[in-house]
């Protein structure tokens, strides 16, 4: 498989791969596969890490539309505002182009001066972008896209119409989903984490995720 790490032998990376897909956490992972602790999350980092790379080279090519763009907020539940303005949460900004892949990053604010200078990197002039009636994308249509907003208080979205962003908003929904079964991630770590959740989301089946994750290790061996 060509993944290189001492502790191991191939049996158990090969193991520790497949529950690394399936979703499993470091201490489930190590119990089943028959490591100590420690191992299996220094082995669940470097694979990490390896995608992050990864994501950051078939990702830099510029999407051409339709897209839709959403951001979201991750963390623990809190008491009080949730979502944009909520206290603690990490923000991320996401990009789905229709019937393709997704992209997303860690931002620090929701803002125009924050979003658009992503959205011109990572979006094709002249594209159609869906988006909600956030602020943040007021300036979209001098910006020379055609920009389609969903105002979801005041209509009914159908995804028949074409005026929806179900498509951002399915990825959120899966990339909190898996997430949560790791009983919260430190921030220093999030955007490991997240690079993952694109990664799982672009990369298809479980079985695919797998050969992907293979092909991956062998151009790249982990030391």
């Amino acid at each position: 498989m060509g993944v290189k790490f001492s502790k191991l032998t191939p049996t158990q990376a090969g193991e520790l791969l497949k529950l690394f897909v399936a979703g499993s956490t470091a201490r489930t992972a190590a119990d089943l596969a028959g490591v100590h602790r420690n191992t299996a999350a220094l082995f669940f980092s470097k694979v990490r890490a390896v995608i992050a790379a990864h994501q950051e080279r078939a990702m830099a090519q510029a999407f051409d539309g339709p897209v839709e763009i959403d951001e979201s907020y991750f963390g623990g539940r809190r008491e009080g505002k949730r979502g944009r303005g909520a206290a603690g949460k990490v923000a991320v900004f996401g990009i789905l182009k229709r019937g393709g892949k997704v992209y997303a990053q860690m931002i620090a604010d929701g803002g125009p001066a924050t979003l658009v200078p992503i959205i011109r990197r990572k979006v094709a002039p002249a594209s159609v972008v869906y988006s909600d009636s956030w602020s943040g994308y007021d300036t979209l249509s001098v910006e020379g896209y055609e920009h389609e907003r969903i105002n979801h208080d005041e209509e009914r979205v159908s995804a028949d119409g074409g005026r929806h962003i179900n498509g951002i908003e399915n990825f959120w929904s899966q990339a909190k989903r898996h997430l949560r079964r790791f009983n919260g991630v430190p921030k220093a770590s999030f955007p490991l984490f997240l690079q993952e959740c694109v990664w799982r989301f672009n990369a298809g089946t479980p079985r695919e995720q797998l050969e992907s994750l293979r092909k991956l290790l062998r151009r790249k061996m982990i030391t």
